[in-house]
């Protein structure tokens, strides 16, 4: 409830700032799709609800000592957002301080992950290939949501589904601490997509993505450490029930990562080939884009719950047919033109002699140019 309130109320504030000081997102013709002007300093009213939230509620230095450098970690985030929002960061500059802060979680909070459950026939791992492996994962995973971040409320709805799952789990095992830092961070997202849902009068910006990241890193990485030991309701194979919780994410990461490297580009630079852009080219809006990842995501979570004893390899393949057939639906007969939405309706909107105008839905018009 405090981190919902202090949220809710603090990021209308924030847009009333944003606005005098003319701190905006500004709309391009290449790959932003909204049209006017947007705050994009959502992550800090995220930060200030969720953070206070913890702050009066959980004992530091009792029951879970490593929160301490969790808050440490959370503000090194935020500053390399903020910094980021305002200020503009390069790409080489944001990855050092992700390296940073995991390092931080792994060496300091001993958030690392050192059992594979028999994945590829590996259990314990090597100390050092597991603290590697723990690094890269929190990484991975923080520029997971920020990259996913391209629709209205996807990022959010995607980190409210992971914080809610984890929360119930750590509940349900009475791991009160972990539960409130799941449910307070799902709170604080809960209220800002009342601002963030299409027609978004805010976006979290990259405050707001690095921190759904980091968050969610920290809650999986922690549900795979203690999923198993646990009387109440212990899970098997946690690695692989993890990875199907954060399956979108993650998967269309890594997927346009891959992309992007045999294409010879760096895996930084940045296309229409999320999934997100996928779903826009077949013609979804922004409302049903979210709305469908939302649900997906949640399905997904609960099919890993329930197939979690067929076995890690089998789970984990299971859920990349299924993230993969996704994807070849979405291709399916793709067009051969390029899809380029533009501002105004099909009737008002100018057109080039070698372009075609077809209409989405009866909704906005879309440039179709021919390769």
């Amino acid at each position: 409830m405090i981190a919902f309130f202090l949220t809710f109320l603090v990021i209308p504030v924030i847009i009333e700032i944003a606005k005098k000081k003319k701190l905006y997102d500004e709309p391009d013709a290449k790959r932003k799709l909204h049209k006017e002007p947007i705050p994009s300093l959502g992550g800090l009213g995220m930060f200030v609800g969720f953070i206070l939230s913890i702050l009066l509620t959980l004992d530091f230095s009792s029951a879970v000592p490593e929160f301490q450098y969790y808050i440490a970690a959370f503000l090194i985030i935020f500053f390399l957002g903020i910094k980021d929002d305002i200020l503009v960061l390069s790409p080489t500059k944001k990855l050092i301080g992700q390296i940073f802060t995991a390092c931080i979680l792994v060496f300091k909070a001993n958030l690392i992950i050192s059992d594979m459950n028999g994945l590829l026939g590996i259990y314990e791992m090597n100390p050092v290939f597991s603290y590697a492996f723990s690094i890269f994962s929190i990484v991975v995973i923080i520029n997971a949501f920020n990259l996913i971040d391209g629709v209205d409320g996807l990022a959010g709805g995607l980190g409210l589904i992971a914080s809610l799952v984890f929360g119930i789990f750590f509940m349900v095992n009475r791991n009160i601490p972990y539960a409130v830092l799941s449910f307070s961070f799902a709170a604080s997202l809960f209220a800002f997509l009342y601002y963030n849902f299409h027609p978004a009068k805010i976006f979290m910006g990259d405050t707001g993505s690095l921190m759904v990241g980091l968050v969610v890193s920290i809650l999986v990485v922690k549900f795979i450490q203690t999923g198993s030991t646990y009387d109440s309701y212990p899970v098997a194979n946690a690695p692989a029930v993890g990875f199907g919780i954060l399956l979108l994410p993650l998967m269309d990461t890594l997927r346009v990562f891959s992309v992007r490297l045999l294409n010879g580009r760096s895996p930084f630079s940045p296309d229409r080939n999320h999934i997100h852009h996928l779903f826009l080219n077949k013609g979804f809006g922004h409302k049903s884009v979210t709305i469908i990842c939302v649900l997906i995501s949640a399905a997904l979570s609960a099919i890993s719950f329930m197939l979690q004893d067929i076995g890690i390899g089998f789970l984990i393949a299971i859920l990349m047919a299924a993230f993969f057939t996704l994807i070849y639906v979405l291709n399916y007969k793709k067009s051969k033109y390029k899809l380029r939405v533009v501002k105004g309706e099909s009737t008002t909107a100018k057109v080039k002699e070698d372009v075609r105008l077809v209409s989405l839905f009866n909704k906005k018009a879309a440039v179709v140019e021919e390769d």
